[in-house]
């Protein structure tokens, strides 16, 4: 047996990936194509359905002034301004770091293609050969960034964010003259609730320990907090930092453009010394293609809709994702998401159901993130609802219908 045949036949004995890799072959959710897009309605085949399994939160994939932006930078810079940064950036990346440190309120701020690609490069650069504590529940981005930092001398230890008295531990064990990093989702992926912040940062400045932030799914919603705000979220967008009233002290903030601004871009927020040695340091910078010029066209755009309707649009967003939240409370049935944002994961009392709850929402038109083990644990397999200010009432109105007849049909998991 060749190498290749062996590895490939190690594969297949994987069994932790059967359930996914059966869902992927058995569910018409997995591995869709999408033939037709028509706001939030999308055609598979002959087969039309509501999406809830968007991360585009306040539509701007669909917003006319966002897309009437993209021609005029196309014209001007091609459609691929293919440099790694290190060579040359267009003018569109100083203006996006401008107008991004601003809004964030941040020491300085560097635009990369990806937050995949930010935590791979990153997190080595910044851990060196000390200790990174990664939340167990932190996005496997964030780990696998971990797993590079481990491959180049670090130690990787896995923990519970949640329990303070455990990191301090951690914290206080791991020696005080090597580096430390803690890395934190902002925004669960799945169940759409806020870290602590304020205690996490005390905690790791009392032990001179760097937080790293993955706000991929908190940034664009959640934002500072004020008596003029729209709605609990906040206002401006402004990340999970300015939402709790936070300094960068002792902390680095990483983003994304993908989910709220609907764009393919990614930052982190840091100090400008940090900035200047990641520019020789980081290999995206070094070595990476640019976003392509429709993707920084519809970042620059963006900021400009959320200054004059982002707390509008987020506003709307809040009471769409109260009206499912709202249901799904009367129904009795329980999410983990005690945040009020617009991701709703739904648990199944039985892991061995979510196939047939697939089918029964495809054959119903809605479509969702299905979450099978291992994604998940499978005490919390189910699907995720990703609601958007893109979707109407109307639409709302019918998932909530789904979600009844849902519950009536399968046993999902009660209110505690």
């Amino acid at each position: 047996m060749t190498d290749t045949s062996k590895a490939a036949d190690g594969t297949r004995r994987d069994s932790r990936w059967g359930d996914l890799e059966r869902l992927r072959r058995s569910s018409p959710m997995c591995d869709a194509v999408i033939d037709d897009v028509r706001g939030r309605q999308i055609r598979c085949g002959d087969h039309w359905l509501t999406d809830f399994a968007s991360c585009n939160y306040l539509g701007f994939d669909l917003d006319p002034e966002i897309m009437d932006a993209i021609d005029p930078q196309v014209r001007r810079w091609g459609t691929h301004p293919s440099w790694s940064r290190l060579l040359g950036s267009p003018r569109l990346y100083p203006q996006i770091e401008e107008r991004l440190t601003e809004l964030l309120g941040a020491p300085d701020t560097l635009v990369l293609p990806t937050i995949t690609l930010i935590h791979s490069s990153v997190i080595p650069v910044i851990v060196g050969t000390g200790t990174v504590f990664v939340d167990a529940e932190a996005h496997r981005t964030v780990y696998d960034g971990c797993l590079m930092a481990r491959g180049l001398g670090a130690t990787v230890k896995r923990c519970h964010v949640g329990d303070l008295v455990e990191l301090e531990q951690l914290l206080r064990a791991a020696s005080a003259n090597e580096s430390r990093l803690v890395c934190v989702d902002g925004v669960n992926s799945m169940s759409g609730n806020l870290a602590d912040l304020p205690a996490l940062a005390r905690l790791c400045r009392s032990y001179d320990a760097l937080l790293y932030i993955d706000d991929a799914h908190g940034f664009g919603i959640v934002g500072e907090r004020g008596p003029a705000e729209s709605c609990p979220y906040g206002s401006r967008g402004n990340s999970i930092v300015r939402h709790f009233g936070e300094t960068y002290d002792g902390l680095v903030l990483v983003g994304g453009f993908s989910k709220a601004y609907s764009s393919l871009l990614a930052f982190i927020a840091l100090p400008t010394w940090l900035k200047e040695h990641l520019k020789v340091a980081a290999a995206p910078y070094l070595y990476s293609g640019p976003s392509p010029t429709a993707s920084l066209a519809t970042a620059l755009a963006g900021f400009d809709v959320n200054a004059s309707r982002g707390d509008t649009i987020r506003a709307d967003l809040w009471r769409r994702s109260a009206r499912v939240l709202g249901h799904l409370a009367a129904l009795g049935i329980h999410t983990p998401n005690t945040s009020g944002l617009p991701i709703i994961e739904i648990p199944l009392a039985s892991s061995s159901d979510l196939e047939s709850v697939g089918s029964f929402l495809w054959d119903h038109g809605v479509y969702v993130t299905l979450a099978a083990y291992p994604l998940v644990p499978r005490s919390r397999v189910g699907f995720r609802i990703q609601v958007t200010a893109a979707n109407t009432d109307e639409e709302i109105d019918r998932l909530n219908e789904t979600l009844s007849a849902l519950a009536e049909r399968f046993d999902l998991q009660p209110q505690a």
